[in-house]
């Protein structure tokens, strides 16, 4: 499968971002998509996930009750809201695809997209 991220860009502190994957390839539906970040210097962190289904959701503590994941199968994409964002939510953003739900280490991520830039300035 083929992924591409989108949706970045430069907000205020306290501003929202709708950051978009959209897929390509094999069947959507059969893959577990996460969102990762990486911040210069920094390792990839795991941001949050959703099953195949869409039923699963999982989120990083740093990112809980203010970013949502949800998915459209039909439409082969998946959305990460960011709302409140921070100076410390500064990173690249990655969207990633795996067959198993519930994995937070980048390395058990087996198709990756390119990455979209997220500023946040205070």
């Amino acid at each position: 499968v083929q992924l591409q991220a989108s949706g970045g860009g430069l907000v205020q502190a306290g501003g929202s971002l709708r950051l978009s994957c959209t897929a390509s390839g094999r069947p959507f539906s059969n893959y577990v998509i996460a969102w990762f970040r990486q911040a210069p210097g920094k390792d990839r962190e795991f941001i949050a996930s959703i099953s195949s289904i869409g039923i699963g959701k999982d989120y990083a503590d740093s990112v809980k009750g203010r970013f949502t994941i949800s998915r459209d199968n039909a439409k082969g994409r998946v959305g990460l809201q960011m709302n409140n964002l921070k100076p410390e939510d500064t990173a690249v953003y990655y969207c990633a695809a795996n067959s198993i739900f519930g994995l937070r280490t980048a390395g058990h991520y087996n198709y990756w997209g390119q990455g979209t830039q997220v500023t946040v300035s205070s």
